[in-house]
Formats: C-alpha cells, sequence, structure tokens
C-alpha cells in the first residue's frame, strides 16, 4: 500500500518557538443581569477593544452564570473576565482574574459608544485591519504608594500582552489605549486611538497625493492649484514639533513609509470612553475577604472578627464537603454490593431449574419403560397363543390323515 503523502505547505508544524513563547491573556466580556440596551453595546464595544485576545461573539443568556462561563474558561485559556452589571445607583465594571482573583469594582460615571465618539468626527476611521493586532497599553500617573494603586497598575498590565522591543513588529502597533489616573478626583479617563502617520514639512494637499491614490484633478488646470488650494488652512499640519516626530525603525503600514524616514504620529480616537471609580477590591473570583472599599471604613477589630468569622464559614464548608464525599463512597459500595448479590441470586436461579428439568426427565423416561415392557409382554402372549393353535391345528390334521390310512 503506498504511503500517504503529506501536505507540507498547508499543514506545517508548530515550532518550538511557538511552543515555548509567551502565552497572551484572554478575557470574557459578559454582562450580568439586565444592563440595558446601552450597556449592551457599550459591552460590544469594549470587546472590539481586546480584540483579538477575546471572544467577540461569545453568546449570553439569561439564566448564565458565571461558574457556567468558569468551567469553560479553562479550556480556552481565559485570564480575564470583564462583567459589566447595572443598580439602582448605576453602572459597574468588575475586573476579575481567573480562577482565584482578584476582581476589582469600577463605577462607571461616564462612557460614550463608539458610534457617539465616530459621529463628532470630520473625517472618521473606519475600521480596518488595526483589529488584527493587540493594543498598546499606556498609563499616566499610576505611581502612587497606595496598595490599591499598584493592585490596579498591575491588573490593567496583565489585561494587555507583554512588548517586547527587540522582537517587536513595528506594524503590530496600529492602536493604544490609553488610562489617565487622577490623584485627586480618584477616577481613571479610558480612551482608544488608532496610531496613524504623516508625512512632515509639507502641505496637505501634498500630504494627500503622498498617502493616498492619485486625486483627481479634472477640475484643475494645473496641479499646482490642488496643491496651493489648501496650503493657507494646514499651517499646522506643516509645523510638526519634535516631540510628534519619529523615525521609522522598519517599514510602516500605509504607502511609502519606509525605514528611516521622518514621520509625524497622529492619533484617531476610535472610542469607547469610560470613566471609571475604583469602589472595591475582593480576594476572590468575585467573593472572599474585601480588601479595600472606598464607601466603607472598617476598625482592625472589625476587620480581625469579619476574618475570624470567615475562616469558620470556610471550615463548615470543608467538613461538609467532606461528609458529603463519605455519604458518596458508602452509597456506592451499597451499590455495589446490592449488584454483587442480585447477581449471586440470578445464577443460583437458573442451576435450580435445571436440576428440577433434569428430574422431571428422568421420570418420564421410567415411565415411558414400564409401558414399553407390558407391550412387549402382551405381544409374546399373543405369539403363544397363536403357536398353540397352529399345534392344536396340525394334531387335528395328523389324527384325520391316520383315520384315512385305516379305512
Amino acid at each position: 500500500m503506498a504511503k500517504r503523502r503529506r501536505k507540507n505547505r498547508t499543514h506545517v508544524r508548530p515550532t518550538e518557538a511557538e511552543d515555548t513563547g509567551p502565552k497572551h491573556p484572554k478575557s470574557f466580556v459578559l454582562r450580568s443581569g439586565p444592563v440595558g440596551k446601552a450597556v449592551t453595546i457599550l459591552s460590544r464595544d469594549l470587546r472590539k477593544v481586546m480584540e483579538p485576545n477575546t471572544a467577540t461573539k461569545l453568546k449570553e443568556r439569561k439564566n448564565n452564570k458565571l461558574k457556567d462561563f468558569v468551567h469553560v474558561a479553562g479550556q480556552l485559556g481565559v485570564t480575564h473576565y470583564m462583567i459589566f452589571s447595572r443598580t439602582d445607583t448605576g453602572t459597574n465594571l468588575r475586573i476579575a482574574r481567573n480562577p482565584r482573583g482578584p476582581t476589582l469594582t469600577f463605577r462607571v460615571l461616564k462612557y460614550s459608544l463608539i458610534k457617539d465618539v465616530l459621529r463628532l468626527q470630520k473625517t472618521p476611521k473606519s475600521p480596518g485591519s488595526e483589529y488584527r493586532s493587540p493594543p498598546l497599553l499606556v498609563l499616566n500617573n499610576f505611581g502612587g504608594d497606595a496598595k490599591e494603586t499598584k493592585l490596579m497598575t498591575s491588573m490593567f498590565q496583565n489585561l494587555f500582552p507583554p512588548i517586547n522591543v527587540q522582537n517587536m513588529h513595528l506594524n503590530d502597533a496600529r492602536r493604544v489605549v490609553l488610562l489617565n489616573y487622577n490623584s485627586e478626583t480618584g477616577t481613571i479617563d479610558f480612551r482608544h486611538y488608532c496610531i496613524g502617520v504623516k508625512p512632515i514639512g509639507v502641505t496637505k494637499g501634498v500630504k494627500k497625493i503622498i498617502t493616498s491614490e492619485l486625486p483627481r484633478l479634472g477640475k484643475f488646470e494645473d496641479i499646482s492649484e490642488y496643491v496651493l488650494r489648501e496650503a493657507f488652512a494646514s499651517e499646522s499640519d506643516v509645523e510638526d514639533g519634535p516631540e510628534s516626530t519619529v523615525t521609522l525603525a522598519q517599514n510602516y503600514h500605509g504607502r511609502n513609509n519606509r525605514k528611516s524616514e521622518q514621520r509625524a504620529i497622529r492619533l484617531t480616537e476610535l472610542g469607547p470612553r469610560l470613566e471609571l471609580k475604583l469602589t472595591k477590591i475582593q480576594e476572590g473570583l468575585c467573593e472572599g475577604a474585601v480588601l479595600y472599599h472606598s464607601f466603607i471604613h472598617k476598625t482592625p477589630e472589625e476587620i480581625k472578627a469579619q476574618e475570624k468569622a470567615r475562616q469558620k464559614k470556610k471550615q463548615e464548608v470543608a467538613l461538609r464537603r467532606k461528609q458529603q464525599e463519605i455519604n458518596v463512597e458508602k452509597k456506592k459500595a451499597a451499590a455495589e454490593a446490592h449488584k454483587v448479590a442480585c447477581g449471586a441470586s440470578t445464577s443460583q436461579a437458573p442451576q435450580e431449574n435445571d436440576s428440577e428439568s433434569e428430574d422431571d426427565i428422568k421420570e418420564h423416561s421410567g415411565d415411558d419403560d414400564g409401558e414399553d415392557d407390558d407391550d412387549e409382554e402382551l405381544f409374546n402372549d399373543e405369539d403363544e397363543e397363536d403357536e398353540l393353535e397352529a399345534f392344536d391345528d396340525e394334531s387335528a390334521d395328523e389324527g384325520n390323515d391316520e383315520d384315512t390310512d385305516e379305512e
């Protein structure tokens, strides 16, 4: 039999570098309970921000609970949950680490959807291939010494893949997420931008010629009219400061963005916008001890009493679980014993039936033999009577013969 040919061009085996490389964090963006139409759209917008390392088309049902998603998260490699919920006081956002926490709860003070942000722009940015690579993360004013601030910084950093400057491709830097912390008000501003580069030192008309396809010049007698038409309206574009000018280390996405050329960085907002405020930190996955609360402050004695009660409850749960395991083992042993007993009784019943049938057969066979013997005896008697009658006939014939001779 001929050996089956393997397709090497389309079936490429993973290399060791891919297997041993860092795993990117993955997330679930969920809704908990009825949140309304606007918050539902906001959750979809946040999924677009977290692409491509999130479940964009995740289906949710009203009867789904957090444990349903926890059961499948391990198989899919999910590391974080971002859960929107709504109460009478406002909208909340919980960011939790899978599987053991911690959980950070934020109050969403203000938010704007993607469609609202694009509606305010004169030339909105249409989505393209920007969402094929994860965004960069920029944290501003997160340098406090408070424990909650350090925990927030660590949580936000772990939401996005780490950056390796030595091996990074410049084309992967297409989007950026900016988080600005205001220490006075304790709020966090969330912004999402698209990164673009523009030529420097030229007018807006020349930029269009360089960066895009050839324009339509049917309405102009000379190309100078097209170039000089917007020269005075684009003075801000001509004068790019040194802080926004970079030298490309690699070829970048777009036309004529070659290596070693100078370009100006342009950020175009994609949305959504969020204004967050930290309210609570829990030790576990949406449960456990409260490590921080912005509204409730407890004394050390109250914290000790709460910790003691939590430990007692934890021990009770462990005892109940152990007792349940013992009960399950007892039920299994009883079921096995019952199964063995039923199997033994069913095996003895066929043997008894077989012995009874053999005895019946023997009895029937004995009766048949007696009847045969009687038949044989009757048959023998009849034969003897026939022989006697035949002898008498012969003797009578002999007597007649003698009489005839004498005569």
